[in-house]
């Protein structure tokens, strides 16, 4: 910090003898000085300077640029001049990926300024704001997009951004190889936009611990990640739009492949240590695959999405960073909850006089469970608030305050029954124990045990407010009890009450389900893609279904046509993405993805040796059903398509309805 504040007033003399100058980011840039106060450096390796410059506009904003020292920026640059061009690729086809790019510029050998990107935030501050292993997490983005748009149509609006960018970054990350992917080097702006910086390593050149590499997953896509994605932790369709999303953004570079490989080709030979020879090249040029169909690279890319997803190496990696990086927390840290946007203070809010959990309610979203409502009343005469928090919250609430007191000063409270006077004897007679435990023995969501959990948690808050003042009026109290925008739109509603049932509640003409296919004949073959399920119904004993598909081409009395596709597990809402070859009606074909010399990860669904005039009399009849093991699997739905009402001349892709045994309608 006194280097930095020496290096400030070095700067300061600068200004002071030329007047202004333009940045080398942009010759639009103009300034006239440097704000002291607003400076500060990172704690990564090579230690960037974080400066803000005075604007030469009276009318605008101090401008804020990172200056590094140490690290080659032609290659950050290189990468962002790449995806820049995979940007405008997308925008030209009509697809707007959100994708945020900043400028990056090279100063000199191993320094340069890079742009810094207002309102936004590393993953890293935005899980550790749920404790150190909030990387295993999955509700802090969610979390935090809520905090920062707490209005509904802001939240949807921010979630669409998120599954854009997300989508961008995947595909543009994995073909360029980017690596070195931690959760300090991928940031999230409060409008939801999601994007990577410090693109130091590239090209497949990953950080080694050993023999083993440090990032093992084709690219950085978490379950926080599909949380924000889901709306929850089950699969939805939104998941369905993303990984479309993905394979379109895929293919559309793919078309591109030669355009990309020019490009790096043309910079072998600028000292770059990680592109230096055309072992460096094939990896784009195995990473985009262009001897692969668009159907073929669209179920390559989602097992890489699913692999990705799977991957426990990318939430570890993670947590290790969050453990170095504590060294580097000061000691003036406060904690602060991660559901409260801004902070509120005994003095901003006005004293609290008491504090009563009035009920418990059920609640469907984000997810299932309860939410409890409490009444907080100030000294100032009829305030009163009536606010809802989860037992989640309250957990956080105690133990960002165990980080700030000693247990002694924490409340060691009674399970007293509403109404049980808090009298000195009446208090020795119920027994003391600490908050809460989340753990329960059966379903922690049950009616008994938030009934339990009322009482007990009625009892913690009544003794927080009585604790000793240094507890009772501190930062962290004020601001749980203080409304959010969610307590102040809920205010002076009263809901209708939901059947114990309302869950499985599904509204008619919806019961099947809707399965997403892609149709294509050329060459006397058949493609078939089947591509997403959404809407499936429960089973009757209320949990999800584990659904495959099943099709056969009708008439077919010897059922030598039945095909199946893998199953997914415990989902109503599942993605396969799969064509299952088949073999030839014609009696030409063969078993397995071997016939055209595909990789056995990316099976298809192909018809061979039918004849067009032979097409016009033939159904494809697919079926949805449940594994149920030992036990007769279970229809969820079907449908019947006449292949004679498509016009197969060109792919049809839609959504058909499920039902009872019937034509479906697309």
């Amino acid at each position: 910090q006194g280097i930095l504040r020496e290096g400030l007033e070095d700067v300061k003399q600068f200004f002071k003898a030329n007047g202004s100058c333009r940045l080398p980011l942009s010759p639009s840039l103009l300034v006239k000085g440097i704000v002291p106060r607003d400076c500060s450096y990172f704690n990564s390796n090579a230690v960037p300077l974080k400066l803000s410059f005075q604007n030469v506009d009276p009318l605008g904003e101090n401008i804020r640029v990172i200056f590094k020292c140490g690290d080659d920026l032609r290659q950050d640059m290189l990468t962002l001049q790449m995806i820049r061009i995979m940007n405008k690729i997308w925008v030209q086809e009509g697809l707007d990926m959100r994708m945020v790019i900043f400028r990056c510029f090279s100063t000199g050998r191993g320094r340069g300024m890079v742009e810094m990107i207002p309102n936004a935030e590393t993953l890293r501050k935005i899980q550790v704001e749920h404790g150190v292993t909030g990387s295993f997490k999955d509700r802090p983005l969610a979390d935090w997009l809520q905090k920062h748009n707490p209005e509904e149509d802001e939240y949807e609006k921010a979630v669409e951004n998120f599954i854009y960018s997300c989508a961008g970054c995947c595909v543009a990350t994995y073909v360029l190889g980017i690596c070195d992917r931690h959760n300090d080097n991928i940031m999230l702006k409060t409008t939801g936009h999601m994007f990577h910086i410090d693109f130091g390593r590239f090209l497949g050149h990953a950080q080694m611990f050993g023999n083993i590499k440090r990032d093992r997953a084709p690219f950085v896509f978490t379950s926080d990640m599909a949380y924000v994605i889901n709306g929850g932790d089950k699969p939805s369709s939104r998941f369905h739009d993303f990984v479309d999303l993905c394979c379109q953004a895929y293919n559309l570079i793919r078309k591109h492949t030669h355009l990309f490989l020019n490009l790096l080709g043309l910079m072998l030979s600028c000292g770059i240590p990680e592109l230096s020879d055309l072992e460096d090249l094939k990896y784009v040029y195995d990473a985009l695959r262009p001897q692969d169909s668009d159907a073929d690279a669209t179920t390559y890319f989602t097992r890489l999405i699913e692999s990705s997803l799977g991957s426990v190496a990318t939430k570890l990696n993670f947590f290790i960073h969050n453990l170095a990086q504590m060294k580097f927390t000061g000691s003036d840290a406060r904690p602060t909850l991660s559901f409260a946007p801004r902070t509120h203070t005994i003095k901003t809010s006005g004293r609290i006089r008491d504090v009563f959990l009035c009920r418990h309610e059920r609640v469907f979203n984000p997810s299932k469970g309860y939410t409890y409502v409490v009444k907080v009343q100030r000294e100032s005469p009829g305030e009163v608030a009536f606010i809802q928090r989860t037992f989640e919250e309250f957990q956080e609430l105690h133990n960002k305050l165990r980080l700030l007191f000693p247990s002694s000063l924490l409340p060691r409270y009674p399970c007293r029954p509403p109404g049980l006077s808090a009298t000195p004897r009446a208090l020795l007679s119920v027994h003391l124990r600490s908050f809460p435990s989340r753990f329960v023995i059966g379903r922690s969501r049950g009616e008994a045990v938030a009934e339990r959990r009322k009482e007990e948690l009625n009892g913690y808050i009544w003794h927080l407010i009585h604790a000793a003042p240094e507890v009772a009026e501190c930062d962290l109290i004020y601001t749980f009890f203080h409304p959010l925008p969610r307590d102040e739109k809920a205010a002076g509603t009263n809901p209708t009450p939901k059947p114990a049932d309302a869950t499985w509640a599904r509204p008619l003409g919806k019961v099947g389900g809707e399965v997403k296919l892609s149709i294509s004949y050329k060459n006397n073959k058949l493609f078939i893609m089947v591509m997403h399920i959404r809407g499936l119904p429960p089973l009757q004993d209320g949990n999800d279904p584990d659904p495959y598909v099943k099709t056969y081409l009708l008439p077919d009395p010897q059922k030598t046509t039945k095909r199946k596709t893998k199953v997914a597990r415990k989902t109503c809402n599942p993605t396969y993405n799969e064509m299952v070859r088949g073999v030839g009606l014609g009696g030409v074909g063969v078993w397995g993805p071997e016939a055209e010399g595909l990789p056995r990860s990316a099976p298809q669904l192909v018809y061979d040796g039918i004849p067009r005039g032979d097409l016009q009399q033939r159904e494809l009849r697919l079926s949805v059903l449940s594994e149920e093991g030992f036990w007769e699997n279970i229809l969820l739905g079907e449908v019947g398509i006449r292949l004679q009402d498509l016009d197969l001349a060109q792919e049809k892709m839609g959504w058909f309805a499920l039902g009872s045994r019937g034509h479906g309608t697309l």
